[in-house]
């Protein structure tokens, strides 16, 4: 195997530890391999850093790029209409543009509003479940990621799986220090894909809960799908109960189809919230839902704003990738491309006689060493092999193959069959290793 360096990256993150803290401006970038890298350009499927590496990228910056990296439309589009102007806290036509596009696309988006990531916008859809319903707290899952504020930041971490408690009643552990004890106390956490769980837990419950949210794929712990019926249960209690059934489709939304997660499933949530993928690197989130919901933000009962929010140029970015999404219909080979590195994996896998899983829908999938034919939920998490995935992910990154640290794999409309088989090849030589 060529020996391939990371000096001038490591000289960078030496200075960078001078002025930012640990070097990064985002914790998980510090957990790259070796250490936290530094890039210079990206075009396509790959991605080039200061030492003048050329990486088959898998991480696609951790979601966004599902045109790949620089794509040329969106590229174009950003530079002309951020020309005239940046930001003009007021509206502009493209604006009303892309929120009509995405009416039309998605099935519950009746009414929209734009922020600026993820985190922001869920925030926005509790605050419209809390006034409406008049109920104050919102049931979560196990493993679930709803960003990094203060009251989703729990119950997506733990010493172990003994630590987690029992099914029924279990200790949500938090994610960081600094986090308010009171933020406790906002929601229920139950474990995900058990609908039997969530009916009894909503029979003593639900006058307590303003809005269930979801991944409707559980993308950040496993990329575990869920089980057949358990979304149109979800669906089925929340209206029952009078509480929102909120999607985060930050990771599916307009991966999964142009529609989301959603319309792939054929479940209309009363709220979603849509990032990564929608911008192409771009800054920009939207929460979307139907008109009896965001009708509260329309008539100002709730409160939503942001000085930033819907700049030119995130707009620009968003409509040019969507306008992209249309035209060339990526979807089903990004489906064939995915099964077929997953296929791939397990193949090398069964060949070297490593245990490992690889599971997911096609267009993001997970792969990590585990005992188990199937991982169902954030508990069953706890038996993979953490160490020789770091070692596979190490082994990946050396020879220039870039996946996310957790096993997450994306697929972008950039990537090629010749990109399959080198990543089959890049794995197939580490797992001899193992």
């Amino acid at each position: 195997m060529e020996r391939i360096a990371y000096t001038e990256s490591a000289k960078l993150l030496e200075r960078a530890k001078k002025v930012l803290a640990g070097g990064v401006s985002s914790e998980f970038r510090k957990y790259n391999h070796p250490h936290a890298i530094f890039y210079t350009h990206g075009k396509g499927s790959r991605v080039y850093d200061v030492d003048g590496n050329e990486y088959l990228d898998f991480t696609l910056s951790q979601g966004p790029l599902i045109l790949g990296h620089s794509h040329p439309h969106v590229l174009k589009s950003v530079t002309e209409y951020s020309g005239p102007g940046q930001l003009f806290a007021g509206q502009h036509i493209r604006e009303i543009e892309l929120a009509e596009k995405l009416s039309a696309l998605v099935p519950s988006a009746e009414l929209m509003r734009f922020c600026l990531d993820g985190s922001e916008a869920v925030q926005t859809a509790f605050r419209v479940a809390r006034a409406k319903t008049g109920k104050q707290k919102f049931l979560r899952f196990e493993g679930h990621y709803h960003g990094w504020l203060d009251n989703v930041a729990w119950g997506i971490s733990a010493p172990d799986a003994a630590s987690l408690g029992p099914r029924e009643e279990p200790v949500a552990w938090p994610w960081s220090g600094g986090l308010p004890e009171q933020a406790r106390n906002e929601f229920i956490i139950l474990p995900w894909n058990d609908l039997d769980l969530l009916k009894a837990k909503l029979a003593s419950h639900h006058h307590e809960i303003a809005g269930i949210i979801t991944e409707p794929v559980m993308c950040n712990s496993g990329c575990i799908l869920p089980q057949e019926g358990f979304l149109q249960g979800l669906r089925a209690l929340c209206d029952q109960y009078g509480i929102a059934l909120i999607f985060d489709e930050v990771i599916t939304g307009f991966r999964l189809s142009i529609g989301g997660a959603q319309q792939y499933f054929g479940i209309s949530p009363d709220m979603s919230i849509f990032a990564k993928a929608m911008g192409s690197g771009y800054p920009i989130s939207a929460i979307v839902g139907k008109r009896e919901w965001m009708g509260l933000i329309e008539s100002a009962k709730v409160i939503h704003a942001g000085t930033m929010n819907s700049s030119n140029a995130t707009i620009a970015a968003a409509l040019a990738t969507i306008e992209v999404l249309e035209q060339e219909q990526p979807y089903a080979r990004m489906f064939a491309l995915g099964n077929q590195l997953m296929e791939g994996l397990r193949e090398a896998a069964a060949r070297h006689g490593q245990p490992l899983l690889v599971q997911g829908p096609g267009p993001m999938f997970n792969s990590g060493f585990t005992g188990l034919d199937q991982v169902r939920d954030y508990r069953d998490t706890f038996s993979y092999d953490k160490a020789k995935l770091g070692k596979f992910i190490a082994g990946l990154h050396d020879r220039k193959v870039r996946v996310i640290g957790r096993g997450l794999w994306y697929i972008s409309a950039a990537h090629t069959e010749e990109d399959i088989e080198r990543a089959v090849a890049a794995a197939s030589d580490v797992m001899a290793t193992l």
